[in-house]
């Protein structure tokens, strides 16, 4: 399990990016600007609230961020999706973090709920991604929720995240 490490900061974060934690041909984070948090600051195989496992990260936010100048003009707001992407991005980390192999896919999402938004004058945004299901055979499958904060107050819920890793 990453050397029983359960924290990463952003350069633990880029290696993952460039294939160089988890080892060629295993689970990778994309790079800037598709990287959606600069920390880890948990991460279990047998925390969160089942207890089958959980991720908890940060992305610091600032006005300057690439998504702000296009999403919309004149009414910055953080594309949904992202938030959505990040947590699939943390859903695949964690499973290769476990030292599952293979390369990492978002498979789906049950449900999707957004009941705020990230702007330019928010500060942190925290994802809390918790395992359901953990499937470790020929099939490697993480089956998760995830919730994102902005400043502390619950924003995006995520149901039933599904997130492969398949080898070549």
């Amino acid at each position: 399990m990453a050397d029983d490490q359960t924290s990463f900061d952003k350069e633990g974060l880029l290696q993952c990016a460039r294939g160089e934690l988890f080892g060629p041909g295993n689970a990778q984070l994309p790079e800037p600007p598709m990287l959606m948090m600069d920390r880890v600051t948990e991460i279990s195989a047998d925390g969160g609230t089942h207890g089958k496992g959980h991720v908890v990260a940060e992305l610091d936010i600032t006005p300057d961020l690439w998504f702000f100048q296009c999403h919309f003009p004149g009414d910055p707001v953080m594309p949904g999706c992202l938030g959505l992407d990040a947590m699939w991005q943390l859903t695949g980390f964690n499973l290769g973090w476990r030292g599952m192999p293979g390369r990492g896919r978002a498979l789906g999402v049950g449900e999707v709920k957004f009941t705020d938004m990230v702007t330019p004058a928010t500060r942190l945004v925290t994802y809390i991604v918790d395992f359901t299901r953990v499937i470790d055979r020929k099939l490697k499958l993480g089956l998760s929720n995830g919730r994102m904060l902005a400043d502390g107050k619950e924003i995006y819920t995520a149901t039933d995240m599904k997130v492969g890793l398949f080898s070549d």
